[in-house]
């Protein structure tokens, strides 16, 4: 089902629902940039915010949530353990210093930041554990391989809810998304607007024919690819545009003329290599 609305929400392999649209808050400051963001996302319609420890800004997206004037069950909050804290007794300090710094008492859904060689096995255990203590509503990845996720199904308990990836016209990831869909792991994409690098003239034709940025064009494409979307922005018309996504539909020769323009290229970190 593609979303039709700015709320409407996944049914994760557990039951939860986490909304498709999101605001990532990457490299946003803690303070009054993020809030004020958060508070241009809110007044946008989203219900969705994706933060991590490695961000430095959980006090400040917690504090948004809790202000908003919103129940805590409308707002899907993801956060995530940084590199450097995991291993199955630092997860669990690591969870509970960011549970402290949102200020809430569960968080939505938790997500291994990395596959840190060595200790994502560990790490997942931990997860397992939060889980079960029901202190995240679902727990998951964020820059899985697929052979990280068959480590992960071999040896875990609970499969991943989420695994959130680079994603992109110019990294679409095909094995992996479908990978993911047969094991009903949810494709999460971060940078899905490829750090601004929209000058591609198949995404600027597009946007002519349909009205709308080069940028709304790579976001509709994630959804109707069934993949959640977490653009990045601390600007109040960009964070407006990017919810603008919900009143056109890209035709099935146009979905194919963006997926083509895969060509495996990076903008962040190779998961294993890094």
């Amino acid at each position: 089902m593609v979303a039709q609305h700015v709320q409407d929400t996944v049914t994760l392999n557990n039951g939860v629902k986490m909304p498709w649209l999101g605001l990532g808050v990457y490299k946003a400051q803690a303070g009054d940039e993020v809030e004020q963001a958060i508070r241009f996302a809110f007044e946008a319609g989203y219900r969705h915010i994706d933060t991590a420890a490695f961000y430095a800004n959980e006090e400040s997206v917690g504090k948004a949530v809790r202000e908003s004037g919103l129940p805590r069950g409308e707002v899907f909050v993801t956060t995530k353990v940084w590199n450097t804290d995991q291993g199955y007794d630092q997860t669990l300090r690591a969870f509970e210093a960011s549970l402290k710094r949102l200020g809430f008492e569960y968080v939505d859904l938790y997500l291994v930041h990395w596959p840190v060689s060595g200790k994502y096995r560990e790490t997942w255990r931990a997860l397992e554990r939060i889980y079960d203590e029901k202190l995240a509503r679902a727990i998951g990845v964020s820059n899985f391989q697929i052979h990280h996720l068959e480590d992960i199904l071999a040896h875990g308990n609970v499969v991943p809810a989420v695994n959130q990836v680079e994603y992109h016209p110019l990294l679409t990831q095909e094995p992996l998304r479908q990978f993911c869909r047969e094991h009903h792991i949810q494709l999460e994409a971060w940078s899905p607007i490829m750090r601004g690098n929209l000058d591609l003239p198949v995404l600027q034709e597009l946007a002519q024919k349909y009205h709308k940025t080069p940028a709304q064009i790579v976001l509709r494409w994630d959804l109707q690819n069934e993949v959640v979307t977490i653009p990045k922005s601390v600007r109040r018309e960009r964070i407006f545009e990017n919810a603008d996504l919900f009143d056109f539909s890209l035709s099935d020769e146009d979905m194919r003329r963006i997926n083509a323009l895969n060509r495996n290229h990076r903008f962040g970190p190779d998961p294993d290599t890094f």
